[in-house]
C-alpha cells in the first residue's frame, strides 16, 4: 500500500454514521468529476493526465533537460504560484532543501519571478556571476507581472552573455499551446516551447511541462512520478468511503469544518518536505477559499515548530485540526552516539536511530494534541520515491476537488487573485486604469 489514512486520532470527533450520512453527497460529486458536468469542469485534465499525457512533448521535455544539465550551472526557473511551487517541492522533498549544496551532475536550480523584490532579484543575479545560465519561463500569458518583469532581466543578462543568437540555446518557454504574448514572442525569438494545458490550471499543473522539465533537470525520474501519480487514479476509482481514503480525508475534513474546525494545519516532520507544504497551501486555499466559505490552510514543519507554535495549537482556539505526513520508509539513518560523562542526560538515547526518536515525537505530540482537542489526520506514505510522492501528489488534486465539490465551491476558478493585480496597475500608472487608480488615490 503506497499511501494509507490512518484514522485513530479522529476517531473521537466523528462517528461513524456522520460518514454514511455524506455518502450519497460523495457519490454526486464523484459522478459531477468523472462526467465533467460540475462546477470549473472546462478544467479537469489533470484527472487523467498521469496516464493521459501528450508522449511525444514528454520525450522533448526530457530531451531539454539532458541539454540542460549539459550546457549550463545554474537553471532558473521564472514562475509564480503553480508555475514553480509544484516543482520546488518535488525537487526539494526528493532531493534535498540543500539541493543547490550537494554533490552532484546536475545544475544548481533556483527560483525567481515569485516575488518583486530587488534583494532578491540582487543575489539571484550576484550567484550567476561567472557561469553558464539557463532559464525556463513559465507563464500562460507572459504578462504576469513578476515572472515577465524577471523575465526581463535575466534574458538581457543571457544575451549579454551569449549574444541573441547564443541565448537562443539557454532559454525555454512554457506557457500557452497557440496563443498569448509569450507564446508569440517565444515563436518569433525561436526558443524552444512547452505547453501549459487549457484544462489544467496552475495549481494542478506539476504534471504537466510546467513542473516536469524543472523536475527533470534536477535528476529525478518523471516517469515514475507519472507511474505513481497513474497507480493513485487507478485506485481512487470506487466513490464508497469504507475503500476511497482520498474521498474518505476529503469528508473527514469537511464534517470536522462543519464543527468549527476551520482551520488545518498540514504537518510534516522532516524539513525537505518544507516546499511541498508550501505546494499545498496553495492547492486547498485557492481551490477552497470562495463565497466566505473555506478551510483556511496553514503549515508546520515539526519538532522544530513545536517548540513556537505548539502551545498554541495545545491550549488556543479549538478551531483547528490537524494532517500530518509521515513517511514510513524515510530512508536516512543516524544512530545516536553514547556520552560517557551523560551531560545532557540523554544516554537512554545512546544507539537509537534518529528516525525511531523522530516518529516517536511524532507519536507523542498526535496523543498530546489528541487530547487537548486537536482532531488529527494521518496519512502514511510508504516511502520517498518519485513514485510514492506522485501518488500522494494525486491523492491531494482529487481530495481537493472532492472537498471543493462538498463545500459548494467551484474548486477550479480564483476570481479573487485578480483584484490585488488591478489595483497594482492602476498604482502603477497601467494604461486603461485611470479611473481605479483615481478611486484609490482618493482613498489613500
Amino acid at each position: 500500500m503506497i499511501l494509507k489514512m490512518n484514522d485513530k486520532f479522529v476517531k473521537p470527533f466523528i462517528a461513524d454514521h456522520e460518514y454514511e450520512n455524506i455518502q450519497p453527497m460523495v457519490n454526486v460529486a464523484d459522478r459531477m468529476l468523472r462526467e465533467q458536468n460540475g462546477p470549473g469542469n472546462d478544467y479537469l485534465g489533470w484527472m487523467t493526465l498521469p496516464s493521459d499525457y501528450d508522449k511525444e512533448e514528454f520525450a522533448r521535455i526530457k530531451d531539454a533537460a539532458a541539454k540542460i544539465q549539459k550546457n549550463c550551472d545554474v537553471f532558473i526557473v521564472l514562475g509564480i504560484g503553480g508555475s514553480y511551487l509544484g516543482s520546488r517541492a518535488v525537487i526539494e522533498f526528493l532531493k534535498s532543501q540543500r539541493y543547490n549544496v550537494l554533490k552532484k551532475d546536475t545544475p544548481d536550480i533556483y527560483f525567481s519571478g515569485c516575488n518583486i523584490s530587488p534583494a532578491d532579484m540582487n543575489e539571484l543575479l550576484e550567484l550567476c556571476e561567472g557561469k553558464d545560465v539557463s532559464i525556463n519561463v513559465i507563464s500562460k500569458s507572459g504578462t504576469t507581472t513578476e515572472p515577465a518583469v524577471a523575465f526581463r532581466v535575466f534574458r538581457n543578462l543571457l544575451e549579454e552573455k551569449y549574444g541573441v543568437d547564443g541565448a537562443r540555446d539557454h532559454i525555454f518557454i512554457t506557457t500557452d499551446r497557440s496563443r498569448g504574448t509569450l507564446k508569440q514572442f517565444a515563436d518569433q525569438a525561436g526558443y524552444e516551447t512547452f505547453v501549459v494545458p487549457d484544462d489544467v490550471g496552475g495549481r494542478f499543473s506539476v504534471l504537466t511541462a510546467v513542473g516536469l522539465l524543472p523536475i527533470a533537470v534536477a535528476g529525478i525520474s518523471i516517469d515514475e512520478l507519472m507511474q505513481g501519480a497513474d497507480a493513485a487514479r487507478g485506485d481512487y476509482i470506487n466513490p464508497s468511503l469504507a475503500k476511497n481514503d482520498c474521498y474518505r480525508y476529503a469528508v473527514t475534513r469537511i464534517i470536522l469544518y462543519r464543527k468549527g474546525k476551520s482551520t488545518e494545519i498540514l504537518v510534516n516532520y522532516e524539513n525537505y518536505a518544507t516546499m511541498f507544504n508550501e505546494w499545498w497551501k496553495q492547492l486547498y486555499g485557492e481551490s477552497e477559499g470562495k463565497d466566505n466559505r473555506g478551510i483556511y490552510p496553514s503549515s508546520v514543519i515539526f519538532s522544530t515548530d513545536l517548540h513556537s507554535l505548539g502551545q498554541y495549537i495545545q491550549e488556543g482556539r479549538r478551531n483547528l485540526f490537524e494532517t500530518v505526513v509521515t513517511v514510513n520508509e524515510g530512508g536516512s539513518s543516524l544512530l545516536i552516539p553514547d556520552d560517557p560523562h551523560n551531560i545532557d542526560g540523554l544516554n537512554f538515547l545512546s544507539g537509537m536511530d534518529l528516525d525511531y526518536v523522530n516518529k516517536t515525537a511524532m507519536q507523542g505530540t498526535l496523543f498530546a494534541h489528541m487530547d487537548g482537542g486537536v482532531p488529527n489526520i494521518v496519512l502514511e506514505l510508504k516511502d520517498r520515491t518519485a513514485f510514492s510522492l506522485g501518488y500522494l501528489i494525486y491523492f491531494f488534486e482529487l481530495s481537493c476537488a472532492m472537498s471543493g465539490y462538498l463545500l459548494g465551491v467551484n474548486p477550479f476558478n480564483q476570481p479573487g487573485v485578480e483584484s490585488y493585480k488591478k489595483n497594482m496597475f492602476a498604482l502603477l500608472g497601467k494604461p486603461g486604469y485611470e479611473d481605479r487608480r483615481a478611486a484609490l488615490e482618493a482613498r489613500m
